[in-house]
Order: C-alpha cells, then structure tokens, then sequence
C-alpha cells in the first residue's frame, strides 16, 4: 500500500467517523452514545489495520519485500541473458574448456 492510499483511507475514516458523529442526532441518538459508537468503529477500525500490518510482516507480504523479489527476478533474468549470449559468443572449443573447468571448480 502506497503512502497516497493511506492518507486517502484516513482521510475518508475520518470523514466517515464525521458525517455518522453529525447525522447520528437526526436518527434519534444522541451526542454521548454517537461519541461512543464512533470511537468503537475507530478502535476496531485501527484493531483491523494493525493486525493486516502484522500478517503481512508475519508472511512477508510487505511492499518493500515484493518490489524487491519483482526487481531481483527482473536482475537475474537480464544477467542470465548476458551470459547466454556471451557463451553463445564463444568458439565450440572455448565451451567445452569453460563447461570443464566449472566441473572441476563448482
């Protein structure tokens, strides 16, 4: 999750929390119970938040985590490309040295 996706969710929290806190006297409840409701939905809300975070972490799902698996897979294939082509460059005999000489040296 983006840091833009976290400000758009809080703000629209607190937007949520604002308009429940404001129309909660026109249905018939009144400011102390509204008050009350809306700190629980905000306590269960951060709960919620908190422990995804935690799962996340648990399971290494973060974003920093994936960007970096998506970029070393990215680098690994580009790498693997280069060598290819490099020994593909190489002359028949060239290969067999280089192909005996990583048997002997693993």
């Amino acid at each position: 999750m983006t840091k833009g996706k976290v400000v758009q969710i809080g703000i629209f929290v607190s937007l949520l929390g604002l308009v429940s806190y404001k129309l909660a006297p026109k249905i018939g409840i009144d400011n102390f119970a509204a008050s009350t409701i809306s700190n629980c939905i905000l306590i269960l809300i951060v709960i919620f938040w908190v422990s995804s975070y935690v799962y996340r972490v648990l399971n290494g799902k973060m974003t920093f985590m994936e960007q970096r698996k998506r970029y070393r897979k990215k680098y690994e294939k580009v790498v693997n490309d280069k060598l290819e082509a490099q020994f593909n460059e190489l002359s028949k005999e060239e290969q067999e040295k280089l192909m005996e000489d990583l048997e002997k040296n693993p």
